[in-house]
């Protein structure tokens, strides 16, 4: 057994940490749980509820700032943010909710749930940039897990919810302003750059399918206990029993770094490389063992150092190359696809803006559901709609899964971009906002079944590919700004197309016009059909556009990805 010094431990660690803060940050999938209380207890319209839910998804996704941060400060700082605004952003919605405090006035609620929320992009960051750092080679496998773990704490919550807090939205709103916090401060330890794995543990990617496994094994087990759960009226022991074996599989990942630790798996090396920088020896010796395993491993300035020269060229030409990559030297060009990029870059490039507007049109569009989807479900009779968002929950974590194992397979194998897949998905989008726009019996399950895979696809796409287009130096901060197209699409589908459309329908089946205060239900597939439409067409011109990018970064795949590995050339199709 080997001692590791802090800062060269194996990455597998902080993966299974991660996945315990993942969890954590997808509290914003909560809103379904609590949000019908929120509108009967404080008296709130459905427009006043649906900008609530804008103001979810600007919290969970405006991650710019943690985005900047995660470059100059180490993880368990920005997690320590994330326990703080979760604390202070639920604790408000509670004292709300539960009458402690009365006539809360309706902007502090929204601010507060802003600042709840925003502790998902501040958790989201820390583990996200810091694994996709850890495991540069595996890009698409680490950011479908991480996002799969995400997607499927909608269910974990929903379980905690209904099992343990006895489908109480105050109980709930409790649980999130102490426990998130907790989990934090145990996991923080934990979560930190680690050595890169270099991709010569044989064990590797055994190690993967075992993780993907649990968490399969996890969101079906979470399912099919809600179900039954939600059917059969379980006792308490037998709800307290299903509980513990779901934080048994949660901690699966653990068992990972617990079998490294007793037995040691053999690799192509005797050692790691020396991880200290600022010298030009030791940084050929990392360039050269880079060069024998994978380009990712190098970092901003060795990467244009290594794309210029090969094995046989002179020793003076190297060192002039090795200055220009330390900075005694500069040399003036401006960075091509599948390099780093800052952020001034890449915005005045079409790539950047084809992939905003695509990720966009599809989290954009598919967040509208989620956030009225307590009240599409009774719109269409269902009247106990746990199971709905537990079903749209595990469908977002197998698009979350699928969409990085699928598009890292073929990526590697056919050099096919991984945007093909984000085209696909919202081509099936469209079909499923039409069932959802028919209101046909027997069609609800299945259309929210469809529309949390493609979903989930969306984010599991655009991770790596934004990573793969514009590089890891900066990733932080374009994951964060693309993430914005989420509360974009949510204020303008949903608090301006869903909540005026429903509002409109409650005030015609009831006959009057809705006063401030009031809380009127609506019944029938008409209260959202509009809105469906409308989505509809929008994934229709996402699709066009995210056919576009395909082909125009196609010929960027196939260099990047020549010979089944990602390589890092100094030549480029703009």
């Amino acid at each position: 057994m080997v001692t590791l010094k802090a800062g060269t431990r194996p990455p597998w660690v902080g993966l299974g940490a991660a996945v315990w803060v993942q969890i954590a940050s997808g509290n914003a999938y909560n809103f379904p749980l609590y949000s019908h209380s929120l509108k009967s207890v404080l008296g709130f319209n459905q427009h006043q509820l649906t900008l609530l839910g804008v103001a979810n998804d600007i919290g969970e996704n405006v991650g710019l700032l943690p985005g900047i941060a995660c470059n100059k400060f180490p993880p368990w700082s920005i997690l320590l943010i994330g326990a703080f605004a979760c604390f202070f952003g639920y604790g408000v919605l509670w004292l709300a909710l539960s009458r402690t405090v009365q006539s809360m006035p309706y902007w502090l609620l929204w601010l507060a749930l802003c600042i709840a929320t925003n502790s998902s992009a501040w958790l989201t960051t820390s583990v996200l940039v810091t694994n996709m750092r850890n495991f540069p080679l595996s890009r698409g496998t680490v950011a479908g897990i991480l996002k799969g773990y995400g997607g499927i704490s909608a269910a974990v919550f929903t379980a905690i919810y209904s099992m343990l807090l006895d489908s109480s939205s105050s109980k709930l709103l409790v649980f999130l302003a102490l426990g998130i916090p907790v989990l934090c401060f145990l996991m923080m330890y934990f979560v930190r750059a680690c050595t890169p794995a270099s991709g010569e543990d044989s064990s590797e990617h055994a190690h993967f399918l075992f993780t993907q496994a649990a968490l399969i094994t996890l969101g079906l087990y979470i399912l099919i206990t809600t179900i039954l759960d939600r059917i059969l009226h379980l006792s308490t022991p037998i709800t307290y029993t299903f509980l513990i074996i779901m934080f048994i599989l949660l901690m699966a990942p653990l068992a990972i770094p617990i079998k490294m630790t007793f037995y040691r798996s053999r690799t192509g090396k005797s050692g790691m490389p020396d991880q200290s920088v600022g010298s030009s020896e030791n940084l050929v010796q990392e360039e050269a063992i880079a060069d024998k395993t994978e380009p990712l491993l190098k970092s901003s300035s060795s990467a244009h150092i290594l794309g210029s020269f090969h094995e046989n060229e002179e020793a003076s030409e190297v060192a002039m190359l090795l200055a220009e990559g330390e900075g005694a030297v500069k040399k003036k060009r401006r960075p091509k696809r599948g390099e780093d990029f800052k952020f001034s870059e890449a915005v005045v490039k079409a790539d950047f803006w084809l992939l905003f507007f695509v990720y966009f049109v599809g989290v954009g569009s598919g967040v509208t559901v989620l956030n009225n989807l307590a009240q599409i479900g009774i719109a269409q009779g269902l009247h106990d709609t746990t199971i709905l968002l537990s079903l749209f929950s595990f469908c977002n974590f197998v698009g979350r899964l699928g969409g990085g194992t699928v598009s890292e397979h073929f990526v590697r194998s056919k050099t096919i971009p991984r945007t093909i897949w984000m085209t696909c998905t919202q081509v099936i989008m469209i079909i499923t906002y039409l069932l959802f726009a028919s209101g046909i019996d027997g069609t609800l399950f299945a259309a929210t079944a469809l529309l949390g895979i493609c979903y989930g696809v969306q984010f599991s796409i655009m991770i790596p590919t934004v990573s793969e287009l514009f590089g890891l130096n900066h990733f932080g901060v374009f994951y964060n700004f693309m993430s914005l197209g989420n509360p974009l699409g949510a204020f303008l589908f949903s608090g301006l197309l869903a909540g005026y459309v429903y509002d409109t329908e409650a005030e015609k089946q009831h006959g009057l016009n809705l006063l401030p205060g009031s809380s009127i239900s609506c019944i029938g597939p008409q209260c959202f059909r509009l809105t469906f439409l409308v989505l509809a067409g929008v994934c229709g011109v996402g699709s066009i556009l995210s056919l576009i990018l395909t082909m125009r970064i196609w010929p960027v795949y196939e260099m990047l990805y020549a010979g089944g590995s990602f390589r890092l050339r100094q030549t480029s199709t703009h």
